[in-house]
């Protein structure tokens, strides 16, 4: 029997786990979740689910909440009203209990620069109640090359891998990243990434805050973009891109008179030509009927694009106008 299997058959630190034959309990339940800063709401009325093996992307405009909920989600704050259930248990009172089965990646994390790669790790398991092996700790993120370098010596995108090897140590069942790959480079965001994949792969549940949207895009199952501290707009990565509707765009000459199609808007473009955007539910049918038209019209389609929506326009949605519905 591996060790994730015989995790989910015993207790921890009285926190009940599932048989195997038993349907996976939400790993992370918020109900009605509200919190105060004096006069202001930072959270209120926030509903999240979070699953076993499913990486949730946690998204916010500025000031939406986002980084509050997290406290609550890891037991740093009360709530003002409403619930957070961790593993079942309250993470306040069950504090100790739900952190042997948790692990963090911060923003920035606090390193010894004098310590070697492995000696930090070794580190981090003498805090832990967590058992794992350095090797295939640091093998996992790409670092068991680099076992006996000073933390000191580490690139940016090395010290991140160092900081998930820590956090995963010993194979918790939930980890939560907050903007794991902000300031790094390309090569190193993808390592990231595929690092993030294989822990999902492996039946763990991430967290995932980010600035990047295609980053949540790419990774999350699920998601939820936060304004004024309510949830404004959740569910699969389908569900949320199908708030908004698909459009083609395209570009005019010069004097050329748009079409009169349900659902085009025009606008001036550059070196005289005209920008026209159709937004329908049904991608194929509108670009045929724009198509169509120019064909029929004699008139030339410059910059032709039909497009699916993208988090992006849900996010700038959700920035610009409130709840996205």
């Amino acid at each position: 029997m591996g060790e994730r299997a015989e995790r989910a058959d015993r207790r921890r630190g009285g926190v009940p786990v599932r048989g195997r034959d038993t349907p996976a309990s939400p790993v992370v339940e918020i109900r009605d979740l509200r919190f105060r800063y004096g006069g202001h709401a930072a959270v209120d009325g926030v509903d999240l689910t979070v699953h076993p093996g499913e990486v949730f992307g946690l998204l916010g405009t500025n000031g939406a909440g986002k980084t509050t909920t997290l406290e609550l989600l890891q037991g740093f704050r009360r709530p003002a009203s409403g619930t957070v259930r961790m593993f079942g248990v309250d993470p306040v009172t069950a504090g100790p209990a739900v952190r042997r089965r948790t692990g963090a990646v911060l923003q920035q994390a606090g390193f010894l620069d004098e310590l070697t790669v492995a000696e930090t790790v070794r580190l981090t398991a003498s805090l832990s109640s967590r058992t794992d092996d350095v090797r295939d700790c640091l093998a996992r993120v790409g670092l068991a090359h680099r076992r006996d370098v000073a933390v000191s010596g580490l690139s940016g995108g090395e010290r991140r891998r160092l900081d998930i090897a820590c956090a995963t140590w010993g194979g918790p069942d939930l980890v939560i990243m907050d903007e794991p790959t902000t300031g790094l480079d390309p090569e190193s965001r993808a390592v990231l990434w595929g690092i993030v994949r294989g822990l999902r792969d492996a039946g763990t549940a991430v967290v995932l805050t980010t600035h990047h949207l295609e980053e949540a895009e790419a990774l999350a199952d699920r998601l939820a973009i936060m304004h004024g501290g309510r949830v404004a707009v959740g569910g699969t990565l389908a569900e949320v891109l199908a708030t908004r509707p698909a459009a083609v765009t395209a570009e005019l000459d010069p004097g050329v008179v748009p079409p009169d199609l349900p659902g085009l808007a025009s606008a001036p473009a550059a070196q005289g030509r005209t920008a026209l955007r159709l937004e329908a539910a049904d991608l194929t049918r509108a670009t045929h009927a724009l198509t169509g038209w120019a064909i029929d019209a004699g008139a030339r389609l410059h910059r032709l694009r039909a497009t699916e929506a993208g988090l992006d326009e849900v996010f700038h949605a959700v920035a610009g106008a409130g709840e996205v519905r």
